[in-house]
C-alpha cells in the first residue's frame, strides 16, 4: 500500500490523525528512504568497479558485457533515485502535518491561522509528489503554501540547527577543495559546533 492509498483509505481523516499516528508513518517513510539511499550508494560503488574492470580489459566482447552490466545498474539507480525523491516529499508532507497537529495541541486545540486540509489540497499534494520534475526543495515551498504554515512552524521543521548549519558549511568547503577527506570534514564540523556552542554560552 503506497503512501496516499494509506492516507486516504484510513478511517480517520487526514486532519484528525494524531501526532502519534503521523510520527509512526514518518518513521516508516524515513526507514524506507534510508534503505533506498543505501542501495543507491551500493549501486554507485558497483558501477565504479565495473568501470575499473572495463578499463583493464581489452577484449571487446568482455567490455561490451561490462558496459551492459553498467547500463543495468545505472537504470536501477535512476529508478531508485526517482522513488527516493517521491519518498522524500512524502516524508516532508507527514512531518509538516505532524507540526500542524503539535501546534494545535500547544494552542489548546486552536490551530489559529492554519487552514483545514481539503480534498482539493490532497489532490494537489499528490500530483506534486508524483511529478518527477519537482524537487524536494520546490515541493517544500509549494506544500507550505498549501498548508499555510506560519513562521514558527516553518522554523520548527525546516529551520537548520546550528550544528547542521556548520556541517553544511563544511560540505561547501569540501566542494571547493578546502577540506580533502571526510575524516577531516567530521573533525572540522565537530570543532565548529563546539566553538559555536561555547560562543553562545559566553
Amino acid at each position: 500500500m503506497n503512501f496516499f492509498t494509506w492516507l486516504t483509505t484510513k478511517r480517520k481523516s487526514l486532519s484528525t490523525m494524531t501526532v502519534a499516528e503521523l510520527r509512526s508513518q514518518e518513521m516508516l517513510l524515513e526507514a524506507e528512504r534510508k534503505r533506498m539511499q543505501a542501495r543507491i550508494d551500493k549501486l554507485a560503488k558497483e558501477k565504479q568497479r565495473i568501470v575499473e574492470r572495463g578499463a583493464q580489459e581489452k577484449t571487446p566482447e568482455l567490455r561490451r558485457t561490462y558496459a551492459q552490466q553498467f547500463d543495468l545498474l545505472h537504470t536501477e539507480q535512476m529508478m531508485l533515485a526517482r522513488h527516493l525523491n517521491i519518498r522524500s516529499k512524502e516524508l516532508l508532507t507527514v512531518a509538516r502535518l505532524r507540526i500542524l497537529r503539535e501546534a494545535a495541541q500547544r494552542a489548546g486545540g486552536r490551530a489559529t491561522g492554519l487552514a483545514p486540509i481539503r480534498e482539493s489540497d490532497l489532490a494537489t499534494i499528490e500530483k506534486l509528489i508524483e511529478d518527477d520534475a519537482i524537487s524536494s526543495e520546490v515541493y517544500q515551498q509549494r506544500l507550505d503554501e498549501i498548508l499555510r504554515l506560519g513562521h514558527e512552524a516553518d522554523q520548527a521543521s525546516a529551520g537548520v540547527s546550528p550544528a547542521a548549519e556548520e556541517l553544511m558549511k563544511v560540505w561547501d568547503a569540501m566542494d571547493h577543495g578546502l577540506i580533502k577527506d571526510t575524516a577531516e570534514a567530521a573533525e572540522e564540523a565537530e570543532r565548529r559546533v563546539r566553538e559555536r556552542r561555547q560562543a553562545s554560552e559566553s
